[in-house]
């Protein structure tokens, strides 16, 4: 059984980055900078057991929705049939290990099967895997660049297209992307950085109080998972009707010309690379809206959700401490 996703104490930004995720996949993914043993690993894992099964094809390799897209043996299927079955499936937390291959990552020729059968078969991948799930990287920025650049690429484009060893092979890949780095190991390159939509920083809790009621729940649920789970359960409750429901409305959200102007506002005062920021900015302001059950995005929702949109996108001089534009950010938010 898994911790509840409410019942992790305090964290409230991570929570809300992931949760913005859900009820937009294409805000970009997150990337949570912090120590270790501070409850990244179990809030991905909880939210996707709080969150509701989802409608896949029955039988598909590549969890291809009912609606589509579709990878190649769902179209094969459906050429030939006319129909697909429906199944349902809960999401999951796929992960992906430090020192994987290409091959491992994209799928590859299944050997075993084209030995017994004589025939060329495509092995899917950790990214056929991740579709329409969490994938989730522990220390990201210990990844090699080119297998970070490929998942970002798939993660942008929604699909990945394998062309090798005489088979060519199309198949979606949209997924929740978290990656968790600790700086103090090492930094991704700032290119990448800018290709997660959001970033969080998470610490261990100083105040007191707040850790002994970490150890206190987690005392509780050691003890008795399914009665601390019972105890949580009404809040999980709310919080995935709350998901679902800002899922649904997130089209209705109207996005005037006052919002795009304040997001326009805020990034033109910084020191900034691109588009990207503003385009993320926007999206995760609308699913905020949403998840508040608004109907329009107000300026106070862009001033929660920017800090998480911007923090890993501002540049610095050489020599020069992060912290000068951050601050400065800081100033932005509060005054304008």
């Amino acid at each position: 059984m898994i911790f509840p996703f409410t019942a992790i104490v305090d964290q409230d930004e991570m929570k809300l980055a992931l949760i913005l995720n859900v009820i937009d996949p294409n805000i970009g993914g997150v990337l949570i900078m912090g120590e270790k043993g501070t409850a990244k690993s179990t809030a991905v894992r909880a939210l996707a057991d709080l969150l509701p099964e989802i409608d896949v094809v029955k039988g598909c390799r590549f969890n291809c929705a009912p609606e589509g897209p579709f990878c190649s043996d769902c179209i094969e299927k459906l050429n030939k049939n006319g129909s697909i079955e429906i199944e349902k499936k809960k999401m999951r937390v796929v992960e992906l290990p430090l020192g994987v291959t290409e091959d491992r990552v994209v799928g590859t020729l299944d050997i075993e099967y084209a030995i017994k059968k004589g025939e060329k078969r495509f092995e899917p991948g950790i990214l056929a895997e991740a579709n329409r799930n969490f994938l989730y990287i522990d220390e990201v920025n210990l990844l090699e660049d080119h297998i970070v650049d490929l998942l970002l690429d798939s993660a942008a484009m929604g699909v990945n297209t394998v062309e090798r060893e005489g088979i060519s092979f199309i198949h979606p890949a949209k997924f929740i992307l978290v990656g968790t780095m600790n700086p103090e190991e090492g930094e991704l390159r700032p290119q990448l950085l800018d290709r997660f939509g959001l970033c969080v920083q998470v610490n261990s809790l100083t105040d007191k109080n707040l850790r002994i009621e970490v150890l206190k729940r987690k005392a509780e649920f050691d003890d008795n998972p399914e009665e601390f789970f019972k105890k949580w359960d009404s809040e999980q409750q709310i919080l995935v009707r709350k998901i679902i429901k800002a899922k649904e409305n997130l089209k209705n959200i109207k996005i005037d010309d006052s919002a795009l102007s304040f997001v326009v506002d805020i990034t033109c005062q910084l020191n900034l690379d691109g588009h990207r920021a503003d385009i993320v900015m926007l999206k995760a302001a609308r699913a905020f809206a949403a998840f508040n059950g608004k109907n329009g995005i107000t300026q106070e929702d862009i001033k929660a959700v920017a800090p998480f949109t911007l923090r890993h996108r501002l540049k610095r001089l050489p020599f020069e401490d992060i912290s000068q534009e951050v601050d400065k950010l800081n100033a932005i938010l509060e005054t304008i």
